[in-house]
Formats: C-alpha cells, structure tokens, sequence
C-alpha cells in the first residue's frame, strides 16, 4: 500500500473509520457538521482511491421513504456498494444523509406538506442547504477535488439536487446524473398535485445552468412516462441544461434502478454519461471490492452461492443464516450487529422447516456453523431473500 500499516491503522483510529474492502479503496463513516442538525451532524459515508492526492468529488444524495417511520432506519453505510461503483472509477465519494435521515440530527426539513397542499420548492431548497453543508465540509478534506466535481441524485435526491443546482451551485459542479429525480409519489402512478409539482421543476430550470442527464426506467410507476415528460419539458422549456433518458424497464418497478442490486444496469449509463463530459479518470477501472473469501455454506447450489457472493459483498453491519434445508436469509446495511442477526434469522425462518442459525457475520463465520446438510433453497426463496435497492427495503422516492 501507499501508506505505512502504522500510519493507515492511525489514520483509521482517529477518524473511526472500518477496515478497507481492498488495498485500492479506502472508506469511512463520519459526521459532517451543520448547525440545523445539531450535535449529531450529518451521517455521512466517504469512499475514495487509495492513491495519492486530491480526487474529484461524486456527491451522492439519497432518496426518501414513503413511510416516515423507515426515515430512522436508513443508513449511509448501506450505500457502500453503490459509492465503490464511483471510486472504481477514481472519484472520492461523499454519501450524505440529510437532516432527519439515519443517524443525522436535527428536524426532517424536507416535507412539501400535505397532498392538497404542496411545497414542493421549500422541500428542495432544504435538501439543497444539506448539500450545501456537506461541500462546505468537503472542500476541507484532502482526498477530495471540488474543482471538478459531479452530483448524483436519485429521486427525492435528485430533486434536491436539481435545487443545488439553481441555489448557488458549486463552482466546480461540472455535470449532474439524476436517478428518477421527483417528490409526492403517494402510490403507484399517483403524484400529488402533479401540476404543482411540474411547475417547481420549471422554477429551478429557470436558475439551473448546470448540464445534466436525467433518467428514467420505463416501467417507473412513481413517476412514470408521461410524468417524467412533463418535468423534462417545464425544466427544459425555463432554460435548464438536461438531457433525458429512458431506460429499459427494470424488474417489476424501474425506480428501483439505482440501487446495489441494479449496478450491472445503471453502470453502463454511467460510464456514458462520463465519457460525455471528459470525466474518465482511469484507463481500468479498480478491482470490485470483496471484503472476504469465506466459503459459502454447502447446502447452497452453484447457483444460490453467487448469492452469497453478494452477501460478501455488501455492507456492514450484516448477517447471513442457513437452515439444515437449505433456507437462508440476510441481511445487511444495519446500525447493531445484534439487529442484523435478529433479522436475518427471521428471514431465513420464514422459509425453513426445521429451523435457522446464523453462518456469517460481517466478515467472519459465526460461532456456530454446521454446514453439513445438501438440500438446496427453491428458487422462489432466493428472490425474496436478496436485499434489495434500498439495501433496507425501503419503499423511497
């Protein structure tokens, strides 16, 4: 490595930080400063190349769950697979949860009131202060170039970041990728005051000079086809600088695109968008991230093994059970190791007949692993037990 063994652990210890998933990125979890959250700050995931100098700076800004009560359980470390996706490709990476989000202090600032009466601006300029906050933050930290630098939204996110982009955007702020960017999705297809709503993406157009690209799945049902269009047009029609795109219908709902489990889907528009604005940074990308090598158990087939693949790959703090059938269940992304193995031995045991215990936690095998038995889980059972796009089942727009 680049740094001395003595001076990384010091490194790691100060700033508490988690270990490495490989020598080429390095990560940690902080707290950005800002005086509306509080004592508490901003909870926020930082992911960067373990190469010398300044990087340039991919803000990632997150969406928002439906059910107010799930706001308290997101967390930014959940987001580790995807920030690695961007530090793959040289960027140092800051995932910002904002006020009233995980572990972030102060009042949820982001509410466009009831669904009779919105305020759709007023919740995207307080998502902008956020992320205002968190590059005043940034712009003192070493690893980090916001000389050059990209933001990346997805949903409630992306509408935040369309505001950044109108309310004194960063000098530095060269091009902006949005993800499904919107606000009031209640149900399926159903916006609240649709109209209201395409009138605020018309008042930040008439700010916002930053180019971006926004893209949708075309099964999107929070904002689908005809919704995006209309956004796309008043943006556009106010002097905003976008270009949009749709995707190929992902899953059963396309706005879950931007997530962990659509990397293979989202990336390859990625690198696109990239190449459009002369922001490749690296001739080959960095090596995909595997925190270890543990075996998986043998009761799984071939196939049901690259889902504990998966399982390696994910963020802490996670937990993986297996049943003497072949039932399994995990978890990842959680705050306490004692959450993650209570919920993946409930997942595992909604499926098994005879029972779960628990095989892996984070990095290591658990206490007690009896990988003995060879039935195998259905197929059925592996699709309802990989974690999805919110890495917490989150329903978020």
């Amino acid at each position: 490595m680049l740094r001395s063994l003595k001076h990384l652990a010091l490194l790691l210890l100060l700033s508490l930080s988690l270990p490495a998933l490989a020598q080429d990125i390095l990560w940690k979890e902080t707290t950005i400063p800002m005086p509306e959250a509080g004592p508490k700050g901003l909870e926020t995931l930082l992911v960067w190349p373990n190469t010398p100098g300044k990087h340039p700076l991919a803000l990632i800004s997150h969406g928002s769950p439906r059910d107010a009560s799930q706001r308290e359980a997101m967390s930014a470390i959940s987001a580790l697979p995807v920030a690695m996706e961007f530090a793959r490709r040289g960027f140092a990476v800051a995932y910002v949860l904002r006020r009233g989000y995980g572990h972030s202090g102060g009042d949820w600032a982001e509410s466009y009131g009831s669904c009779n009466d919105t305020h759709y601006l007023k919740a995207a300029h307080a998502g902008s202060a956020d992320l205002h906050a968190a590059l005043r933050y940034l712009a003192k930290q070493p690893q980090f170039d916001l000389q050059e630098m990209i933001a990346v939204g997805y949903s409630a996110g992306g509408f935040a970041t369309l505001a950044l982009t109108a309310d004194s955007p960063p000098k530095g702020l060269v091009a902006a990728l949005l993800f499904a960017p919107g606000r009031g999705s209640t149900e399926h297809d159903s916006v609240c005051q649709e109209d209201a709503l395409v009138a605020a993406f018309g008042d930040l157009g008439k700010t916002s000079r930053t180019p971006m690209l926004w893209v949708y799945a075309q099964n999107d049902h929070y904002f689908n086809t005809a919704t995006a269009e209309k956004f796309y047009q008043a943006f556009k029609a106010a002097g905003g600088h976008v270009n949009l795109q749709w995707a190929p219908a992902y899953g059963d709902e396309g706005h879950m695109l931007f997530s962990r489990a659509g990397i293979p889907d989202w990336t390859p528009i990625l690198d696109d968008f990239l190449k459009s604005h002369d922001l490749v940074l690296v001739d080959k990308l960095l090596p995909p991230p595997f925190a270890t090598l543990l075996k998986a158990p043998t009761q799984l087939t071939a196939e049901n093994k690259k889902q504990f693949l998966r399982y390696l790959a994910s963020p802490p703090h996670k937990a993986f059970a297996i049943g003497a059938d072949g039932a399994f269940g995990w978890r990842s992304g959680r705050y306490s190791v004692a959450a993650v193995e209570k919920e993946a031995i409930a997942t595992c045991e909604q499926y098994s007949r005879k029972g779960c215990h628990l095989y892996a936690v984070d990095n290591n095998y658990a206490a007690k692993s009896h990988p003995k038995t060879k039935t195998v889980a259905s197929k059925k059972m592996v699709r309802e037990t990989i974690p999805e796009l919110s890495d917490l089942g989150l329903d978020l727009y």
